[in-house]
């Protein structure tokens, strides 16, 4: 499948073609489509006297050879905190470290900024739409929660002060509940039917901060995962601490459920991954050895098998569960990747990084993907070996099309 080489000649294509008039780009479009590219290619020899138009005309045929199946990258000016797809269309959020969220439509072609929300003072931390895509949920370092309609940019609820240390994390349980987790490893559960700002549980188990949290379909157990190693599950219509797992000696990053919601994939800031049994949460039932021992910094599920995590070596890897075994490289940053988000369709991933760019993945091949063919070279081979969407080639492949 061919796929984008360069991030670089978008960004040609879009400055060269905003650098021409409407009629002028129509122009050399209609010749490109008159030509085959020898042809196209002696346009660019004979009309030397027009450099302005030879950059258009590459930055079009370049365009026609990328064959596009996914969004171009967005780029913003300050560092991106979350990213979020929408449930329903295609519209992606982007939380900032000023607090504010920005609403981008996107498709092959394009991304379009089409909205601005300003409902926090600080770090916007953490956004989530709701279940029907009408509301979205955004919790910050200003210690607030902020509700707000989706189709109006209204705030239909603010919670001020909700927490007394920076809110790190949230996550929707059902229509009516929702939990967020802070800095100083307090977990509160919020019914949006109740009037007022009062939280209906407040609960501390740990000292470190909560990274994540996750619950299934039957929201009796919500899953929190925390800095101080620990895997805490508190019992939703109990409102109190189910168990608590062993500790780890390294913070736990991210949380996945796999195998129609009956296991729990927890991972590690040293790259590891552990399984767990949904229900059992004393203990991992099983445990993936580290592939690189770098930090995993955000993982989200493809498939019932598969996930896909990000780390701070800049690079999108997939992983098969069962069989475990190292699938390949999805795509690359030059830093740290720090979130990740799959579309409502589930053919397309965005990712972000320390460079504040989000890039767009097409991982639709994973559904015919063969996770039961071994990678030929064992380990070594695993670490740099590239799947359709990465945007680098395997050195075996260059030469087999030769």
């Amino acid at each position: 499948m061919n796929q984008d080489t360069d991030s670089d000649s978008e960004s040609l294509s879009t400055d060269s073609t905003s650098s021409m008039s409407d009629s002028d780009d129509d122009r050399i479009s209609d010749r490109i489509s008159l030509t085959e590219k020898s042809e196209a290619a002696a346009l660019l020899s004979t009309d030397n006297d027009d450099e302005e138009e030879n950059e258009v005309v590459k930055s079009i045929l370049d365009g026609k050879k990328l064959n596009r199946n996914h969004p171009p990258s967005i780029i913003l000016e300050d560092m991106i905190t979350d990213i979020c797809f929408h449930p329903k269309v295609d519209t992606i959020g982007v939380a900032s470290i000023t607090g504010d969220i920005f609403l981008y439509t996107y498709n092959n072609e394009e991304t379009n900024l089409v909205s601005t929300i300003e409902s926090h003072l600080k770090a916007c931390r953490d956004i989530e739409f709701s279940a029907d895509g009408l509301s979205l949920f955004s919790v910050g370092k200003d210690l607030c929660i902020a509700i707000t309609d989706v189709e109006t940019k209204k705030l239909t609820r603010f919670y001020e002060k909700a927490h007394e240390q920076p809110i790190y994390t949230m996550t929707i349980i059902n229509e009516h509940v929702f939990a967020t987790g802070d800095d100083d490893g307090v977990v509160k559960l919020w019914d949006l039917r109740r009037k007022g700002s009062e939280p209906i549980c407040s609960i501390k188990k740990v000292e470190d901060y909560i990274s994540a949290m996750i619950t299934n379909r039957e929201a009796k157990y919500l899953a929190c995962a925390s800095g101080d190693g620990c895997l805490t599950t508190l019992n939703i219509p109990e409102r109190k601490m189910h168990v608590q797992s062993e500790e780890y000696d390294e913070e736990l990053t991210c949380l996945g459920l796999f195998k129609m919601e009956s296991k729990l994939l927890l991972t590690t800031s040293k790259g590891k991954m552990y399984i767990y049994n949904w229900g059992e949460f004393g203990l991992h039932s099983d445990e993936f050895p580290n592939i690189t021992k770098k930090a995993i910094n955000c993982m989200i599920p493809i498939t019932e098998n598969v996930a896909i995590t990000g780390g701070e070596d800049g690079i999108l890897r997939a992983t098969s569960l069962f069989p475990h075994q190292h699938l390949g490289i999805v795509g690359q940053h030059d830093f740290s990747v720090e979130t990740l988000d799959i579309s409502n369709n589930g053919t397309l991933i965005a990712s972000s990084s320390h460079n504040n760019d989000i890039k767009f993945w097409n991982v639709q091949y994973f559904e015919t993907l063969n996770v039961n063919q071994t990678i030929k070279g064992g380990k070594k081979k695993q670490l740099v070996h590239n799947l359709p969407s990465s945007q680098i080639k395997n050195q075996s492949d260059f030469f087999a099309e030769m």
